[in-house]
């Protein structure tokens, strides 16, 4: 297992964000993380990314603890979050360039690797253009060339094809489906693009309310819930309301804190 989560929870004073969960990621996989608006995913990858601390629980991660080693910890992942964590004002390649520097992968190394992940999503030819006249696309195929180039052994993609096109989505899992089945490397996505998940993931876990509710591969979800597709399964285990973000309830509870 290249990712062991045991008993986590993340607290902000009264309000409980991720509630006591578990689960594994074998080494390897496409795993998806899934729930509604609110549910407690971008709090786990957080904590699963040393964003956050865990209140209670452990995170191991690549045989590393998250809190005791966690600087072995970001040298084992990369990660695509849901806006652009990009500099505009600089070129594509003094992007790829800085997060290099900041990884410390050697000059020659870091050269040969930058020019083979810019071909590898189609950026080679505007390397030297500034990334604020990018289009989305663009700028999520440089996000996901950037998080690689320190060879992690995980790649985080929170919600990494939101807002583009469907050509560029397929684009975008393209390259994917192809670093984890080239270099093995491990994939742990959240979407909200049921279609995305059955596709890709060969194991889905669905949190809700801070509490894992399900995991298995979506052929046993459709079996467990008797529906035809991953969107149909998810509807039915996670209800039909509406979820509103609760994300400005917890900046304000972090503020406070």
């Amino acid at each position: 297992m290249i990712i062991e989560v045991k008993n986590l929870t993340k607290r902000f004073k009264e309000f409980t964000a991720v509630n006591n969960i578990s689960f594994n990621v074998d080494k390897g996989d496409i795993f998806a993380f899934l729930g509604p608006n609110g549910a407690g995913k971008t709090t786990t990858i957080k904590m699963l990314t040393t964003l956050l601390k865990p209140t209670e629980g452990e995170i191991i991660l690549n045989g590393f603890n998250s809190v005791e080693n966690s600087s072995d910890v970001r040298n084992s992942f990369g990660i695509v979050f849901q806006g652009s964590s990009l500099d505009d004002e600089l070129s594509a390649f003094e992007n790829m360039e800085f997060h290099g520097v900041l990884y410390g992968v050697p000059r020659k190394i870091r050269e040969e690797r930058i020019k083979q992940l810019l071909e590898m999503v189609d950026l080679w030819d505007r390397k030297d253009e500034f990334v604020k006249n990018f289009s989305g696309g663009m700028k999520r195929r440089l996000e996901i060339a950037r998080g690689l180039l320190h060879h992690p052994k995980i790649l985080f993609l929170d919600e990494p094809t939101l807002g583009l096109d469907p050509q560029t989505r397929n684009h975008i899992w393209t390259y994917i489906k192809g670093l984890n089945e080239k270099e093995g490397i491990t994939v742990f996505l959240t979407t909200h693009y049921m279609d995305e998940a059955e596709k890709m993931a060969n194991k889905i876990a669905i949190i809700d309310n801070g509490k894992i509710i399900v995991q298995g591969t979506a052929d046993e979800l459709k079996k467990e819930t008797n529906t035809n597709s991953l969107e149909e399964a998810f509807i039915k285990l996670t209800g039909y309301q509406i979820r509103e973000e609760k994300a400005e309830n917890i900046n304000l509870m972090r503020r406070r804190k």
